[in-house]
């Protein structure tokens, strides 16, 4: 396969991505669906906040909540309730912890509980998912990742996460499966005023590692991660695609390069 090279041929580290070369200093990663499975961690604490939802509508003698639920939030369920997929750009995916306990609570506005109620009922069922997930420390690194963050480290490349995630939560999880040692640091959204798809965290990492944007490369799996890296002038927006599908590819319109795991990533000294 030829390999184009972009401007910067002199630069010392060059990420190749779809057989494009990019001269960058360091690479921003979002975190669920790019660095951990997303369904194995945010699934299942969506699950124990949904059925916690569930039960406390039971417990008032209110309605349940609509039918198809996987409109709320953006999830695909199995027929035993089991969440096995989720929009790239839905709410569970591009959102806030806020955004999606604003969602639940409307839910139970609609079935009949003051918003007062509806929004201490969720975060009810908010602490509940945290401790089951905490408990179960429900984190898996997806395929490819940790060979490519050491080849990073090996070219002494800098890192770091910007994620829709709060930031100590963000952390713990990343602190389970011993990867915290490769991030210079990590962009929480609760340090922002403006999440994803604004360029604030792209900016916030650069300033926080003395570094310009347009020497940075973005990798995540929603369009929200690839409008915020072309907002803040990033060198490459690279996309983590869920299958070779139109459906999938389309799901990321705003992204330079498509991928389907970290393997196909490389990193090249000076050519």
């Amino acid at each position: 396969m030829s390999i184009v090279i972009k401007k910067g041929e002199d630069d010392l580290n060059h990420l190749i991505a779809a057989g494009v070369s990019y001269p960058i200093d360091a690479i921003l990663f979002d975190k669920d669906g790019t660095l951990i499975d997303f369904i194995f961690t945010w699934g299942k604490w969506s699950e124990h906040m949904l059925e916690a939802f569930a039960n406390q509508l039971e417990a008032k003698q209110l309605p349940p909540m609509q039918p198809d639920i996987a409109t709320l939030w953006g999830t695909r369920h199995a027929p035993n309730g089991e969440i096995i997929d989720y929009d790239r750009n839905g709410p569970l995916a591009m959102g806030t912890i806020d955004d999606l306990v604003a969602v639940l609570a409307w839910q139970g506005y609609l079935a009949g509980m003051s918003w007062a109620e509806a929004k201490l009922a969720v975060e009810q069922c908010r602490q509940f998912a945290d401790e089951q997930l905490n408990a179960a420390r429900a984190a898996k690194a997806l395929p490819g990742v940790i060979p490519f963050l050491e080849q990073c480290r090996g070219n002494g490349l800098t890192l770091a996460v910007v994620t829709a995630d709060e930031t100590d939560a963000a952390v713990k999880q990343l602190e389970w499966l011993g990867l915290t040692s490769y991030f210079a640091t990590c962009i929480g959204t609760d340090q922002m005023e403006r999440g994803k798809p604004f360029p604030d965290m792209v900016e916030l990492a650069c300033s926080r590692l003395s570094l310009s944007p347009s020497r940075v490369a973005v990798i995540g799996d929603t369009n929200g991660d690839m409008k915020m890296a072309k907002l803040a002038g990033a060198a490459v927006a690279i996309g983590i695609a869920a299958d070779a599908g139109v459906e999938s590819l389309a799901k990321l319109p705003d992204a330079d390069a498509i991928i389907f795991t970290m393997s196909e990533l490389e990193l090249r000294k000076q050519l």
